[in-house]
Formats: structure tokens, sequence, C-alpha cells
């Protein structure tokens, strides 16, 4: 089969699986609605940027005033079907914008999976290799801990710390300007460690604020916000993008790095260029969602074993397959008696199915 009819394929599936999957998680809850005015409210609330303001905020720092660049998108919304009110509130204001948010944080972490999986030539390889979870988890505690001390937003530090640990990383196993693979994992190994000591002391002084931070830990995302999803998906489409103009390269790179420089592959370049990407997508999705395993590792191991190994098809795939996976999970959350961090549902799906992956060979090396 083409490679085109293939991807459009594979992609038209999974994206008619992920509305079906989000149309159902919106109609469900502790009002239960009927699924066609959930589906035209869905689709009511797309929106398709119409207009960019650029503006200047001032604003105060240590009694400093700092004038600050403002953005504003405006945009158009091309359904209009008629939806009982009190559907379109509940749908649009309550429910959606946690489904909405949970599909980007699957989005980013399935993308940022796949291409970990490749780069280190390995299927137990998943987005926090380098460290970028743990980085976030220590900038989030340590905010929660010490709010005086860290005057960050949560998020804000998260995705800081984030991107600290992965340039630590990154830095602790370059040399020469020559980043080799296996001693890049075995840093990101060295620095999770050091990282998880670490929040393991700020969580001993963390006192009364010891139960949110871990819930932060468990990975949730509750009390979701139309203004996390504006700031995160951009986020991740953009660097997702970037990621999968490096599919060719990165499919290469597979066979290894000699044969790459071979064919003309700038190497380290494209090395540092993954890397980059995938640290940002990943600290975008942690910061906003807190640390939720398994979505970056199953997600794009199973979509490999469907479609292939080609990078052009498998980042798409696992893209649109970990959206759908995490906001699958998420639903299945807080449908229960006591509503769940969604973290504990990925673990709890994740580890079993991954050791029936074991068991039957599929786990193997790329």
């Amino acid at each position: 089969m083409r490679f085109g009819t293939r991807l459009l394929g594979w992609s038209g599936g999974l994206l008619a699986a992920l509305f079906g999957v989000i149309v159902a998680s919106a109609a469900i809850g502790p009002v239960t609605l009927d699924v066609m005015a959930v589906a035209k409210a869905t689709l009511n609330a797309i929106g398709v940027p119409a207009g960019l303001a650029i503006g200047i905020e001032e604003g105060g720092l240590a009694g400093i005033t700092i004038p600050t660049p403002t953005v504003d998108v405006s945009y158009a919304y091309p359904f209009t079907f008629e939806v009982p009110g009190t559907a379109e509130t509940i749908v649009r204001q309550v429910r959606l914008p946690r489904i909405a948010l949970g599909a980007v944080v699957g989005f980013a972490l399935a993308s940022a999976g796949a291409v970990m999986q490749g780069f280190f030539r390995n299927p137990m390889a998943d987005p926090s290799i380098i460290g970028v979870s743990s980085g976030a988890a220590l900038g989030a505690v340590a905010t929660i801990a010490f709010p005086v001390a860290i005057p960050l937003g949560l998020q804000t530090a998260a995705f800081v710390g984030a991107l600290v640990a992965a340039f630590a990383v990154y830095a602790i196993a370059t040399e020469n300007g020559r980043t080799p693979v296996a001693t890049l994992l075995l840093a990101g190994v060295a620095v999770q460690t050091f990282l998880g000591a670490v929040i393991s002391y700020t969580l001993l002084q963390a006192g009364e604020s010891l139960d949110r931070a871990v819930f932060w830990l468990m990975g949730h995302l509750n009390n979701s916000t139309w203004a996390e999803v504006e700031v995160t998906l951009p986020l991740a489409v953009l660097t997702f993008g970037g990621l999968l103009a490096y599919a060719r390269d990165l499919n290469v790179l597979m066979l290894g790095e000699e044969d790459a420089r071979t064919v003309g592959i700038a190497v380290e370049r494209t090395k540092r260029v993954l890397l980059a990407l995938s640290s940002i997508v990943t600290a975008a999705a942690v910061a906003v969602a807190g640390v939720i395993g398994f979505v970056g590792l199953i997600v794009p191991h199973v979509m490999r074993l469907l479609v292939g190994p080609d990078h052009r098809i498998l980042l798409p795939t696992s893209a649109l397959a970990g959206a759908t996976f995490l906001v699958a999970t998420d639903t299945l959350a807080r449908s229960g008696p006591a509503e769940l961090p969604v973290g504990i549902v990925t673990a709890v799906l994740g580890a079993p199915f991954f050791l029936y992956l074991l068991t039957r060979r599929e786990v193997h090396e790329l």
C-alpha cells in the first residue's frame, strides 16, 4: 500500500476514534447528556484562529514597572448547531476543557515517546528518559513546598525545571561536540536518580502542602481550563511539526550513525533538534498535568507494531492514539465511585499490558 494511502487511512480512522471518545467522555458525568446534543456542542466548540492582536501590558516586579507583550487570538466558529442551553454550558464550560487538555497531553507524550524510542533504538524508552519528568516534578514540588522562596507559578516552575534537567543531561553527555546515545541514556538515569532523591527530601519539608504535592506527582487533569489548552496546544502542534520534519532523518538514524553520515545526515545537529523538541513538548505536557506514565511508552510501541517503524506514519498515528488513550483513561478515572488521578489509571492499565507484550515477545529491539 502506498505511503500516502496508509497515512490517510490510519490518521482518518484514529481521528474518528478520537472524536468518538471525546463525545462519549463529554456525555458521561453526574448529569448524563444526550449523545447527539454532546456531539453538536462539541462541534460548536471547535474554533479556528481568525485574528491576532499584539499589545503591551504594564507589569511590576520588585517595584519596577516592566512592559510585557500580550497576544490576543480571536476565533471563528464554523459550526452553529442548535443545542439546549444547559447541555451547551455543561459540555463547553465544564467537561470539554478537561477532555481537550487530556487530548493535548496525550498527543504530546505519545509523539515524544515515539521519537525517543527511535532515537535510542530501544522500545523501553519514553519521554522521561532524559530527566524531563523528574525536572518538572522537582520544579513543581519545590514551588508547592516553598512558595515564598520560589515565586514562580507551579506550571512555570515545572516547565523550567523540565528544560533545565534536559539541558543538564545533554551537557553531561556531550563531549567535543558529540553526544553518544549510550552516554546520554546513562546520564539520564543518573540525573533522574539524583532528582528523585531531591524530590523525596523536598516532600519531607512540604509540611501542610504534602498532600497537594503528592497529588500533583500522581498526574491529573482536575480543574483544567481553556487557558491551559490555549497555551499548551500551539506549543504541542508546533513542536510536533518540527519532529515530523525530521521523521525521515530519524528513520535513517535508526540504521546507525555512521550510515546516517554516509547519506549526508547532519547527525549531531539532528540529535540536538530531536532532543530539544521532545524535551519542550514533554515539559509542556508535564507542566499542566503532572507526571503521567506509560502514555509515551505503551502507545508508540503498540502503534509501531501496527503501522511499522516508518516515523512519517508512526509519529502522527502515535500522537492521535495517545490523545485518544489519555481521554479514555481520564474518563475511567473520573467515572468511578471516587475520582482518581489519571496517572494511577494509566499505570494500572499500562503495566499489565506491557507485561503481556513481554510474555508474547512483542517487545524487541528496534
